[in-house]
């Protein structure tokens, strides 16, 4: 007699599709079991007590169940939290259910369908960066760091001369970097903003002269539109965003009419949040929504969930331990951790001595979900991001 039970962890219909084919099951079989195959617990946040109830008792009726709060029965114009819990084919009838009721639940049935669909990851695709494609989804990609700062704080203004900063790119190209990420002012806590000519001065000469002699993308690391669209003008085919449209008025329409991709990242002035996750989820919906807006195209946003950046040391363990949660949003995802604080403090180490964390954080960043890495260490971390992906991606 057989036997041998065991648990067996499946992501998303494509999973549940192949582990329910390896049984034997026939197509049709295959079908209809597939998104039973597959549970998420969603939440949604602040709606009216009697959208709650109804929410709860539709999903008690496809199997599923909702937690509210408890006096929503009894108060039922006061706000709630509810937290969903079913498989995805129970997601999909409550959402059918939804779309005829009142009290908002038929936008929300929207979004919820989105985030599941959203959770199964999007197709990979070529990212258009000027003369350049890269391959989004298809394996991680670097992003090598190079400060032209004389104050940065992780490599000590090496790389300020112009000379200097050529040299260090080529040699993160040739040890796997598939963008190459210039930026002109330090982003290191309580750092003095820098003025717009400085930052210009810095920044312009370089990515002049690398777009000439290198053969990979270049990124301009800057919150200035004016920045951002003479660097373009130089050479730069991304702009990275550290404050994620909130600091420039004119940085999305900048960026939209100079179509190229945008990296937004999360960021914001002091570090109290009502909920961290649900925080950041929203922080990147209403930018996407500018974004949009602005005329951006949707291919071309990326999400930087802002490691270090409005963040306490425990806010940033709690980020990587939850990033998958951004996968939500169906966008790729950056992840910036080399050589950060939340590596020496957890450590006790200096910025010099930080690699193997940032090892650490970039391989479990990818199983979560990252699909490029922004590094200082390109040899090192391009071989762990390709371990990982072996793994990972298969």
């Amino acid at each position: 007699m057989g036997g041998n039970p065991r648990v067996i962890f499946i992501n998303n219909l494509q999973e549940a599709r192949d582990e329910i084919a390896r049984i034997g099951s026939e197509e049709s079989g295959i079908k209809l079991m597939t998104g039973k195959a597959v549970f998420y617990a969603l939440k949604v946040e602040s709606i009216p007590g009697i959208a709650a109830n109804i929410l709860k008792q539709e999903m008690l009726s496809k199997g599923g169940d909702a937690a509210i709060a408890r006096g929503a029965l009894v108060q039922p114009h006061d706000p709630t939290d509810v937290l969903i819990m079913g498989t995805v084919k129970q997601y999909k009838h409550l959402a059918a259910k939804l779309k005829m009721q009142p009290f908002g639940l038929a936008k929300l049935a929207e979004a919820i369908l989105a985030v599941i669909k959203n959770l199964q990851g999007f197709a990979p695709y070529d990212l258009k960066c000027g003369p350049y494609a890269l391959p989004l989804g298809r394996r991680t990609l670097v992003m090598g760091i190079l400060n032209v700062t004389p104050d940065s704080f992780t490599d000590g203004g090496k790389f300020y001369a112009l000379d200097s900063a050529i040299e260090q790119a080529k040699l993160m190209v040739a040890d796997g970097a598939d963008i190459i990420d210039v930026g002109g002012e330090s982003t290191r806590p309580n750092s003095t903003p820098l003025e717009e000519e400085e930052e210009l001065r810095r920044v312009l000469p370089v990515v002049e002269k690398l777009a000439r002699e290198i053969s990979v993308p270049i990124s301009v690391d800057t919150y200035k539109a004016s920045v951002a669209r003479q660097a373009v003008d130089k050479g730069a085919v991304i702009v990275n965003d550290v404050w994620g449209l909130r600091k420039d008025p004119d940085m999305a329409r900048t960026v939209a009419g100079l179509g190229v991709p945008y990296i937004m990242m999360h960021n914001r002035q002091g570090t109290e949040y009502r909920d961290l996750m649900g925080d950041m989820l929203a922080f990147f919906r209403e930018g996407i929504a500018m974004a949009e807006a602005a005329g951006i195209s949707p291919e071309n946003l990326i999400l930087d969930p802002g490691i270090g950046f409005g963040k306490t040391y425990e806010h940033n363990l709690e980020v990587m331990h939850r990033l998958g949660e951004l996968r939500s949003l169906g966008k790729p995802i950056l992840l910036g951790t080399s050589r950060k604080s939340m590596i020496g403090n957890t450590l006790n180490l200096p910025v010099t001595e930080r690699v193997e964390g940032t090892a650490a954080t970039v391989a479990l960043g990818i199983a979560y979900g990252a699909d490029i890495v922004r590094v200082h260490d390109v040899k090192e971390m391009s071989r762990v991001a390709k371990m990982t992906d072996a793994m990972v991606r298969r």
